[in-house]
């Protein structure tokens, strides 16, 4: 499109606004509470809601699940209703902040705060792909490319994060 202008007026810069392509998505995984490895991974587009995309994470010997916020309501939806799975999703900021100061408003806390500690988990496999690997932004135009990419960090990823159990007690890395 951009050529398109220049074509047409050529020698005039800045008389239009030149449309730029911006494409946003969400890299949606499951990870195994025990290992700290990603088992399912889900590429949706950045206006896809987390909740919708609970039930595709699973993959069907979890007996409880852990989410952040995002996942509110999860419990209640449709799909969801006759799995046998104990849902642990975190509060919202604004619930967590107005808990109560007294001894139930503290028990509460250290509820989330023990859910959260959980759920980081999470957090080290995008740690991997994001700063270990550079990737912080979409590369291509198209969302079956980008999710395929991202398939290969993330299973890279589980290299890194399984290095560990994968050198022999003779051969190991300083970590």
């Amino acid at each position: 499109m951009k050529s398109q202008f220049h074509r047409e007026f050529p020698g005039k810069w800045g008389l239009i606004e030149v449309p730029q392509w911006h494409f946003g998505m969400k890299a949606h995984i499951g990870v195994d509470a025990t290992s700290g490895l990603t088992h399912t991974l889900i590429g949706t587009a950045a206006n896809v809601g987390d909740v919708t995309q609970a039930q595709a994470l699973l993959h069907g010997d979890e007996t409880d699940v852990f989410g952040d916020a995002g996942y509110q309501g999860v419990e209640k939806r449709a799909e969801n209703l006759e799995l046998p799975v104990r849902w642990n999703i975190a509060l919202k900021r604004g619930q967590r902040k107005a808990l109560a100061k007294d001894e139930e408003g503290q028990t509460q806390a250290r509820l989330e705060q023990l859910k959260a500690s959980i759920r980081a988990k999470v957090e080290h496999p995008f740690h991997v792909v994001k700063n270990l690997f550079r990737h912080r932004k979409t590369r291509y135009r198209g969302l079956a490319k980008n999710t395929a990419q991202l398939f290969t960090l993330f299973a890279l990823a589980n290299l890194v994060l399984a290095r560990r159990w994968l050198l022999t007690p003779d051969t190991r890395i300083a970590s």
